[in-house]
């Protein structure tokens, strides 16, 4: 068995996807500006196309200069498809796989045993594809975002959680998503919510969900950065036009580099002190943390 030798972690914030059984949106996804570049095998694939997706996934893989940034999202680990999924993929050593209507820790071991089996099976280090996991997309997922908070077996894994609202509203039998204004009813404001606090609960990345209307960038743009301001770290992209406002918006400004060295800087200067004033506001150690956290995670990208 080879040694555990985690890869450096990708950005994360724009995930592609890109339907499995298209060569060519594969292609344009792993060469888009995307951080991660996502190969769908589930929804995007008919089923009579899931061993050809499977196929074309696996040659993705292979000629990828760059599989970390790389995942893949297989079929739910309640079907037969999941583990034909994996086995297909993981020979190209993907960045990560991306598993949809998971339903609490229990299902991020069992993913957790798959791969270390197939790690191994390839030669692969272990515990070097890492997971990410859709959280909200059974009436049963909502009440379990909290367990990936716990300790259990497969948790260093888990590198983001995201959200979904279409397949929440087809197991409730809902209708309408959104009310009148475009924004999201309550039940899914909810699911937005608990997979936010989850995610952060298990050290994980909050990914926001997809926005449908593609070509509606200047929504997208102040979506994204709405949700950005509330927590999140990345959005899903469905048509490589949307990689661009989600980098943009989940980038953080040279004014809020500036603001956050401020604010570290005046702590500094009043070593000891709970609260300082800086601009007319006073700040206490809450925004010293925030803005510690926007510098470490922007000193990684040379800022």
């Amino acid at each position: 068995m080879i040694e555990t030798k985690p890869h450096t972690a990708p950005r994360m914030r724009s995930w592609l996807f890109a339907p499995g059984d298209s060569e060519k949106k594969c292609q344009k996804a792993i060469g888009s500006e995307a951080d991660i570049a996502l190969l769908d095998l589930e929804d995007s694939v008919m089923p009579q196309n899931k061993a050809a997706a499977r196929q074309q996934v696996a040659a993705a893989l292979s000629a990828a200069s760059d599989t970390q940034r790389v995942w893949v999202r297989i079929n739910p680990l309640s079907t037969a498809d999941a583990i034909a999924d994996l086995a297909a993929i993981m020979p190209g050593e993907p960045g990560g796989v991306f598993v949809p209507k998971a339903e609490g820790a229990a299902d991020i071991t069992m993913l957790h045993d798959y791969l270390t089996a197939l790690e191994a099976a390839n030669g692969l280090p272990q515990k070097s594809t890492r997971i990410a996991a859709l959280v909200t997309e059974t009436a049963a997922a909502m009440y379990r975002t909290g367990e990936y908070a716990g300790d259990y077996r497969g948790k260093e894994r888990l590198a983001a959680m995201s959200w979904g609202a279409e397949d929440l509203s087809s197991e409730l039998g809902a209708r309408e998503q959104r009310g009148s204004d475009g924004e999201y009813a309550a039940t899914y404001e909810l699911a937005r919510s608990l997979c936010l606090i989850g995610a952060v609960a298990a050290g994980a990345t909050p990914i926001e969900t997809v926005q449908p209307e593609f070509r509606d960038l200047e929504t997208l743009e102040r979506r994204a950065r709405a949700v950005r301001a509330s927590g999140f770290r990345g959005m899903l992209a469905i048509h490589p036009a949307q990689v661009d406002p989600i980098n943009t918006a989940f980038t953080a400004t040279q004014e809020e580099l500036d603001r956050a060295r401020a604010i570290v800087r005046a702590f500094e200067d009043n070593p000891g002190a709970g609260t300082v004033a800086l601009d007319g506001q006073m700040l206490d150690r809450p925004h010293l943390s925030l803005a510690r956290r926007m510098l470490a995670e922007n000193e990684d990208q040379g800022r």
